[in-house]
């Protein structure tokens, strides 16, 4: 029987994240152009007799460790698709285990860390059971879980459709170098959106379906990538949502400022905030960068990587 297992899941920037209107639904129709990018959460699963989740890093302090975590929702729905416990066998106690997060991406960044660990448990608890789900029920598992979590399975580059969540998979054609400023605090995914909406109807185009353009992704972005560059992708990155984050958190004009004034290629907001990400040439640009943001007084902390990375990964599972 296997002991435990240890799963590696990335973070992701959205190099593109183009919102349509407001559906009456509540939800958004995206063209959400993912990258993922070499920071990453370690999940660990292993038996137990009840449901437990526990966390290190940084930032641990604010990940929930109730059935809210999206780890939690991971290993529950799979388990009760499956009629799993938490020891390998049916009956028992519904999902079982002790999901352990090492945790290195920002909490409530918009690097979609909480999707990470929920792809992250979802693909641990699949070994660590033997359920054998199929990649498709996977990443179904994943879709009704959130609008993030099936790329975080994935990994590498995607064009999300509907909220998000509908991949295709995009050729990347070299390696991008990032800089990520991280910010005091967190922003509410649903606030951001709610504010888009608000900071639309205050413009006076409106904020519905009827009012907004579908969102599509953009050519001249999708082919920098395909072509690895950093100078084309910098001019067609952009994000709906950027305006609505700094309306929420003024203080992230200065950040993207200090980056900007550095040498950076690109400076925008990653999704919904308030992590900040700035684009650069190579190694050496994003270790000037990442010196002149922490001179500059206007972040809590700093972090340098690059894109793409691979999905989530089966890095550890003893039998």
């Amino acid at each position: 029987m296997t002991a435990s297992v240890t799963v590696r899941v990335p973070a992701k920037v959205n190099v593109q994240l183009a919102v349509g209107g407001l559906r009456p639904d509540g939800f958004h129709d995206l063209a959400n152009v993912f990258l993922a990018v070499g920071l990453y959460d370690e999940v660990t699963v292993a038996p137990a007799d009840e449901l437990r989740v526990t966390c290190t890093g940084p930032d641990a302090g604010q990940v929930p460790l109730d059935r809210t975590n999206l780890a939690a929702r991971a290993a529950l729905a799979l388990a009760e698709r499956h009629g799993r416990d938490g020891r390998g066998g049916g009956g028992g106690v519904v999902g079982g285990v002790h999901i352990h997060i090492d945790k290195d991406i920002p909490v409530a960044g918009g690097m979609a860390g909480g999707s990470a660990d929920g792809a992250g448990a979802l693909l641990a608890c699949d070994a660590l059971w033997g359920t054998g789900a199929s990649r498709e029920e996977l990443l179904e598992i994943c879709a009704e879980l959130g609008s993030d979590v099936p790329f975080s399975l994935v990994g590498g580059a995607a064009l999300g459709r509907g909220r998000g969540e509908l991949l295709t998979p995009l050729e990347v054609g070299g390696t991008f170098h990032w800089v990520f400023a991280v910010a005091d605090g967190g922003l509410s995914t649903p606030a951001v959106y709610a504010e888009c909406d608000r900071l639309r109807e205050t413009s006076g185009t409106g904020a519905g379906v009827a009012d907004v353009p579908d969102p599509e992704a953009s050519a001249a972005l999708l082919d920098a990538l395909r072509t690895g560059d950093a100078a084309a992708l910098a001019a067609a990155v952009s994000n709906d949502l950027q305006a609505a984050a700094v309306s929420l958190r003024p203080s992230l004009a200065a950040t993207l400022a200090a980056g900007t004034e550095a040498g950076a290629l690109a400076a925008m907001v990653s999704g919904s905030g308030p992590t900040t990400a700035f684009l650069v040439t190579d190694e050496a640009e994003a270790a000037k960068v990442a010196d002149a943001l922490r001179a500059s007084g206007t972040c809590r902390s700093v972090r340098v990587t690059s894109g793409p990375a691979a999905g989530a990964t089966v890095l550890r599972g003893s039998n």
